[in-house]
């Protein structure tokens, strides 16, 4: 059995994009595609996943409820975040659907991306090509958007950032 050398953030982002796609058949080349992570990379972080228990033996089924609880409570120690500079790019965290609805906050937070159109404090996505990913796959950025309330949002953020993920990944 391989070594496992410790998760690496885009393992989150992929793991995440296979939540969005649901039951929806995928293939690692379209995992590469969408994401712009090359193919060894995501056959790598799938193996780093299997041997967490994130993903299935087969690497085709999510482990849903080991992956929430990873998210719920190992995130915000492994990947974490402070807020940064003013920048201009794409809503994240309590900024973004579904949280901006309930959540109201002078800071806004934001992924820098030069076609952005909202200034906020720069939040570092977990993988550089994922404000471009958001933009074609409305679920991936839902789940990304909540994934950074849980790096960086107050008790109140990441308890609703683990409902609403919970409601779509389950």
């Amino acid at each position: 059995m391989k070594k496992h050398s410790g998760m690496r953030p885009q393992d989150i982002v992929i793991l995440l994009k296979i939540a969005a796609k649901g039951d929806r058949p995928w293939m690692m080349k379209d995992l590469s595609i969408e994401l712009d992570i090359s193919a060894s990379e995501i056959s790598e972080s799938l193996n780093r996943s299997m041997l967490a228990n994130l993903i299935s033996q087969n690497k085709k089924t999510l482990m849903k409820a080991a992956l929430l609880d990873f998210l719920d409570h190992g995130l915000k120690y492994v990947f974490p975040q402070k807020p940064g500079s003013l920048v201009r790019g794409i809503a994240t965290s309590h900024s973004a659907e579904p949280l901006n609805k309930t959540i109201h906050s002078e800071e806004k937070y934001v992924w820098p991306f030069a076609k952005g159109t909202l200034r906020g404090e720069a939040i570092e996505p977990l993988h550089p090509s994922v404000p471009k990913a958001c933009l074609e796959d409305k679920v991936l950025y839902q789940l990304l958007s909540l994934t950074d309330a849980l790096r960086v949002g107050k008790i109140r953020e990441q308890k609703a950032a683990i409902t609403e993920l919970k409601k779509i990944i389950c």
